[in-house]
């Protein structure tokens, strides 16, 4: 088990770390914008449990072997942009849809609970960001005169996991309440839509030209 000291030093650095624009933030105000408060929210819980995994890949060592091979990064980060740029092109094409909903909330076409988690869970999964950033930031709280570092490494990435969905629900519902404000005129959500959708292409795009960072 950390320290107490280890575990306060942790907590104020992953809340820096969090607050950096990145994969994450971006997809979930995307999300906010395209979909919704609903759908992202529970992308927001996907995308915690997907770092969650992350850091259990870190715990039995093979997130360190991904930061460092630069093609088992360059795989993950292509499959992550890839997805991501798939999402803000259906935002983009299916704009029309809120916009129908608005005036006939018959029309609407709302993701099943578990797509939207599933959708939330891939991006957190192949986030290149924090995969990279576990592998070289959590041993470094762990405690060596406590034990197997495997164990301490999950617990800190749980934290890491409930910081980042704390932090990213309030800018789901900060981006939630600004979509809800422009519905007032529904004409209005085919351009939010679409910059919702062209977010997330532009997140996907710098994904893709992103080089391989140093741990």
């Amino acid at each position: 088990m950390p320290t107490t000291s280890q575990l306060l030093a942790f907590v104020v650095a992953s809340l820096l770390f969090i607050q950096v624009p990145g994969p994450s933030l971006l997809f979930t105000i995307g999300r906010a914008l395209t979909v919704g408060r609903r759908d992202a929210l529970l992308s927001v819980v996907g995308n915690a449990v997907g770092l969650a995994v992350q850091a259990t890949l870190v715990a039995v060592g093979l997130a360190s072997v991904i930061a460092a091979s630069a093609t088992a990064y360059t795989a993950v980060k292509l499959v992550g942009a890839a997805y991501v740029i798939w999402l803000g092109i259906q935002a983009i094409r299916r704009r029309a849809e809120s916009r129908l909903a608005m005036a006939d909330p018959s029309t609407a076409r709302r993701s099943g609970g578990l797509r939207s988690l599933r959708i939330g869970f891939v991006v957190g999964v192949t986030n290149p960001k924090t995969i990279v950033f576990f592998a070289a930031f959590l041993p470094q709280f762990a405690n060596p005169a406590a034990g197997p570092a495997g164990p301490q490494l999950v617990l800190l990435g749980a934290i890491f996991a409930v910081l980042a969905v704390t932090s990213d629900t309030v800018w789901a519902l900060a981006a939630g309440t600004a979509r809800t404000w422009f519905a007032r005129r529904p004409q209005r959500l085919d351009a939010l839509s679409a910059a919702g959708g062209t977010m997330m292409i532009g997140l996907g795009a710098s994904l893709v030209v992103a080089g391989h960072p140093r741990p």
